[in-house]
């Protein structure tokens, strides 16, 4: 622990697995305020033991969202990582899919922008706001085989991104999206045994066809991409804004 963002007040959605957990982990270590959330609050045990907060939120609940906004005024750090992952190609996607794509993966992070960007721009220094988001190399950047309204959802997130940055650059607010490659986590679990199901296969089998599409020949881990959130969090990074960090274990080159 090296304290690198005591003084700073944290809030994380969709903190009980994956990026979204190993990222509240990782602000608490050094030395954050951490307000972690989500839908299933059983899963924020281990978030509630190192010392966060831990509230259940529905980020499809604008109400909500303007709730938790309205009890955590201090807030200048605002990482957004609730989504999901559909299969399928255009032809697959229904409109209740599609709806819940972007409703899940891009409006709850309009929701939580504008509910706690108004306190960000109410505080005193220069540095008073980060906003990350949890973006995809499958977007913009790249396009994933059956990820269509996944990749159409995130590219949507980087925009979203780039126009929060350009509009907040000259007083104090930082957006960024960070865009995984494939990451180890109990989502990319489901989705491993989803894909052996449905070709026949075993898991196994299943999983080496995800690795396989990642150039250094492995998969990303939570903790990495943690790591970068850290460095985006803190003001060691006041330079940084409207970018998409690439953390993809070459997936994108």
């Amino acid at each position: 622990m090296t304290s690198r963002l005591a003084g700073k007040t944290a809030f994380v959605t969709a903190a009980g697995a994956g990026i979204g957990q190993a990222t509240a982990l990782a602000f608490a270590r050094e030395g954050a305020t951490v307000i972690a959330t989500d839908l299933d609050p059983a899963l924020l045990a281990p978030l509630a033991a190192a010392g966060c907060t831990t509230e259940k939120l529905d980020v499809l609940d604008p109400a909500a969202i303007q709730d938790a906004a309205a009890r955590h005024p201090g807030v200048n750090v605002l990482f957004n990582a609730a989504g999901y992952v559909h299969a399928g190609t255009v032809l697959d996607c229904t409109e209740e899919q599609w709806a819940f794509a972007f409703d899940l993966n891009v409006r709850s992070m309009y929701r939580t922008i504008k509910a706690f960007l108004p306190a960000m721009l109410a505080a005193p220094g220069p540095h008073r706001g980060s906003i990350i988001n949890i973006a995809s190399g499958a977007s913009s950047l790249k396009g994933a085989p059956n990820r269509f309204v996944y990749g159409a959802s995130k590219a949507a997130v980087i925009g979203l991104t780039k126009s929060v940055a350009i509009d907040f650059i000259t007083k104090g607010i930082r957006c960024n999206a960070i865009c995984p490659g494939t990451v180890e986590s109990p989502s990319l679990r489901d989705r491993i045994a989803a894909l052996a199901r449905g070709q026949g296969i075993t898991v196994e089998q299943a999983e080496a066809m995800f690795v396989a599409r990642q150039p250094m020949g492995r998969l990303g881990t939570a903790e990495e991409i943690a790591a970068l959130s850290v460095h985006l969090a803190g003001d060691e990074s006041s330079f940084t804004t409207g970018t998409t960090q690439i953390i993809d274990g070459g997936w994108t080159l």
